[in-house]
């Protein structure tokens, strides 16, 4: 499996990882009772579990740019060693964001995106390049 299709992988472990923890969050906020029910009136959610929830919401749209990153780089067999540090700069990038949101690191937690995105944006210029 190529570098890139291994990150991506990884990365969609990480959102398992956040969603749980965002779940968890949520039911504690929230109680049982309204988590198990049909969430007609959920209240806003704050403090934890809004900041998690927030942070897996951007991982889901980062991770709709990454996987279409390493899609066109894998079939279009561009692989190389700049497309595979990319991917792991992105993957560090999105590690690093949870704590940077649930902490909230200013200007961090945006610097830590930024990085994030670049490095995909360069893993679809490398491949067309």
């Amino acid at each position: 499996m190529s570098t890139e299709l291994t990150v991506l992988a990884l990365s969609g472990l990480l959102q398992g990882l956040q969603f749980a923890g965002f779940s968890i969050a949520a039911n504690r906020q929230i109680g049982p009772k309204l988590a198990m029910g049909p969430r007609d009136n959920v209240p806003a959610l704050t403090g934890v579990a809004g900041r998690l929830h927030r942070a897996l919401n951007n991982h889901f749209e980062g991770l709709i740019l990454f996987t279409l990153a390493v899609v066109v780089v894998t079939a279009g067999q561009q692989g190389s060693a700049l497309t595979a540090a990319c991917a792991w700069v992105y993957l560090l990038a999105r590690i690093l964001y949870v704590p940077a949101y649930l902490l909230g690191w200013v200007p961090w937690r945006s610097l830590i995106w930024a990085v994030g995105f670049a490095a995909t944006m360069l893993m679809i210029l490398a491949a067309l390049f």
